[in-house]
C-alpha cells in the first residue's frame, strides 16, 4: 500500500475522508456532512463506504453530494456501496472454509453449505454492505422447507457474516438477530417413564444423572444451557434457544431441583460444564450403566412436557415454559402476561419420587 500522505482540504459541508491506518483492507473511512450536535460537540455520522484509495472516497464523496443537491440519482446497491455482492463474499468464504483449512470437512457439510446458499437466491446478488436484518429474516420467513433446513441457513449466515467482519467487509452482524420462525417440526422424542424417573432420583449425586434431572424438569433445549442464566436468588433460569417464542425465556426452578441446581452452579454460563456433543456420550454410558433404555437429551424435554399433562399444570403456561408459540392465539400471545410466581405456582404441582 503507498504511504499515507496528507490530501487537498475538502469544501465545507462536502463531508470527510478518513485515514483509519494500517492493516486495513479498506484505510479510508467516508463519511457525510456533520448535522448533529451534542453537549459535547458534533456527532460523527455513520460512514458511507470504506475504500481503498483516497481517490475512490472523494468519489464517493462527490456522488454523494451532487445527489443530495438533486443534480443525478445514485444506485446506491452499485455506487455508493463498493462491498462484495452476497455470492462473492459466499465464494470467498466457501474456499477459505473447504479449501483453505487445515480441518478436513466431510462431504456431506459440504453440500449442506452449498444447500444453504441456494436457499438464499433472493439475496445472491445484493451488495453485502446493502443487507440489512429485514432481508436475512425474509429468507426465513418465506422459506417453505423443514425446520432443519431453516437451521442450516441461520448457521450459514452466521458463518459469512463472522468472515466478512474478519476481513472488514462489513462491520455489523445482522445475522444475530434472526430467529425460526416456527417450532421444529422433526424433533421427536419419547419421555422418561415414571420407573425411570425414579431410577436417576435414586442416583442423583452422579454429575451426569444430576444433569439429566434438571433438564427433565425444566423442559429447555440442551444446547440452551450452555449459554443459561442461573438466578439462584430468585430461582429462576432465563434463556432458550431456536425460535423467537423460546429466547431468553424465565422459568422457574422446580423446588426438587434447586438443591441440585445450587451444586451444579459453578458461576458460569455453561450449566452442562462441557459441550453437547460431549455430554450426550456421556447420558448414553450412564443410563446404559444404570439399565435405563436409551434416551436422547431431547427426551428430556418431552419429560417435562409429560410431568407438566399429568399433574394438571395450566396449558397456557406449559407453552410459556417450553417457549412455544401461541399461533394464531392473540389473547394469549399478546395479552397474557404471567408473571415468575404465577409460573412458579404451576411448575410445583409437578411431583417428584
Amino acid at each position: 500500500m503507498p504511504k499515507h500522505r496528507k490530501r487537498m482540504k475538502l469544501p465545507n459541508n462536502f463531508g470527510s475522508i478518513k485515514y483509519l491506518g494500517k492493516g486495513r483492507r479498506r484505510p479510508y473511512g467516508v463519511y457525510p456532512p456533520v448535522t448533529e450536535y451534542s453537549f459535547h460537540g458534533p456527532v460523527s455520522p455513520k460512514a458511507l463506504a470504506y475504500t481503498e484509495t483516497w481517490e475512490e472516497g472523494y468519489e464517493i464523496l462527490t456522488a454523494y453530494n451532487m445527489e443530495k443537491s438533486g443534480k443525478i440519482k445514485v444506485n446506491y446497491g452499485t455506487f455508493i456501496d463498493r462491498t462484495p455482492t452476497f455470492s462473492e463474499v459466499y465464494d470467498r468464504f466457501f474456499h477459505e472454509k473447504f479449501y483453505n483449512s487445515p480441518k478436513k470437512l466431510s462431504k456431506a457439510t459440504m453440500d449442506s453449505t452449498r444447500a444453504a446458499y441456494n436457499n438464499c437466491s433472493s439475496i445472491h446478488n445484493t451488495q453485502f454492505g446493502q443487507l440489512k436484518y429485514d432481508d436475512l429474516q425474509a429468507i426465513l420467513n418465506g422459506c417453505q422447507l423443514k425446520h432443519s433446513s431453516l437451521e442450516l441457513i441461520i448457521s450459514l449466515l452466521h458463518q459469512i457474516y463472522k468472515y466478512a467482519l474478519k476481513y472488514e467487509i462489513v462491520d455489523k452482524d445482522y445475522s444475530a438477530f434472526l430467529y425460526l420462525p416456527k417450532e421444529d417440526d422433526d424433533e421427536a422424542g419419547i419421555p422418561f417413564s415414571a420407573e425411570e424417573l425414579e431410577t436417576l432420583w435414586k442416583n442423583y449425586q452422579d454429575p451426569v444423572v444430576e444433569m439429566i434431572l434438571i433438564m427433565c424438569y425444566s423442559g429447555f433445549r440442551i444446547r440452551a444451557y450452555t449459554d443459561m442464566e442461573v438466578d439462584l436468588e430468585h430461582r429462576c433460569f432465563t434463556g432458550g434457544v431456536k425460535t423467537k417464542s423460546s429466547k431468553d425465556r424465565t422459568v422457574p426452578i422446580h423446588s426438587s431441583i434447586f438443591h441440585l441446581v445450587s451444586v451444579r452452579h459453578d458461576g458460569s454460563r455453561n450449566l452442562l460444564q462441557c459441550t453437547t456433543n460431549v455430554f450426550r456420550r456421556r447420558m448414553y454410558s450412564t443410563l446404559n450403566r444404570l439399565g435405563i433404555d436409551k434416551h436422547t437429551p431431547h427426551d428430556c424435554r418431552h419429560t417435562f412436557s409429560m410431568l407438566c399433562e399429568r399433574y394438571s399444570v395450566n396449558e397456557n403456561d406449559r407453552k410459556r415454559m417450553l417457549g412455544h408459540s401461541f399461533g394464531n392465539d392473540i389473547t394469549n400471545a399478546k395479552y397474557g402476561h404471567r408473571n415468575l410466581e404465577d409460573l412458579r405456582a404451576e411448575i410445583e404441582k409437578i411431583e417428584a419420587p
